[in-house]
């Protein structure tokens, strides 16, 4: 087997080095190694969305991502989305709506709205719940879920 490898990354931006086997998916790494436990381990196939993070602007399951491809790279996780003034408007509007129930789903959800919002301010219903379609929740259903990215949405505005 062949050993392990360095990788120097800039995750939630500040600077993360950390080794890992070539086999290692980035939210193996992530939870385990770097203690980065808000990116939820749903399916590990890619299929559910709970892992979701911001890999070099682009939006990505962690469970599908090598750790060794995030040489160089920048990551944003949930933890990320807290900012220094304290909850971001999704995460309080995801409180604030009831978006969440078990919480699996929530950081998964999180981030990418996020990621839309941050590409496109003012999305509209459908394009929130195209964009969000990648993400499974079996708890909340997914009208609570948009309702608080467009609350969101108004208060981003309205900053």
């Amino acid at each position: 087997m062949p050993g392990k490898v360095r990788v120097s990354a800039t995750i939630n931006g500040e600077p993360a080095d950390f080794l890992c086997e070539p086999r290692q998916s980035l939210l193996e790494v992530l939870r385990e190694e770097l203690k980065l436990t808000g990116s939820k381990e749903g399916c590990n196939n890619g299929n559910c969305g709970a892992c979701n993070v911001v890999f070099n602007g682009l939006l990505v399951n962690s469970c599908l991502v090598l750790a060794a491809e995030a040489e160089g790279a920048t990551v944003e996780t949930i933890e990320g989305v807290l900012g220094p003034e304290g909850l971001h408007p999704l995460q309080t509007a995801f409180l604030e709506n009831a978006a969440l129930q078990c919480g699996i789903c929530t950081p998964g959800f999180i981030v990418a709205a996020k990621a839309l919002l941050e590409r496109k301010p003012k999305a509209s219903e459908a394009e929130i719940r195209h964009w969000c379609a990648g993400n499974l929740c079996r708890c909340t259903g997914y009208d609570k879920i948009v309702r608080a990215v467009l609350d969101a949405e108004n208060r981003l505005e309205a900053t």
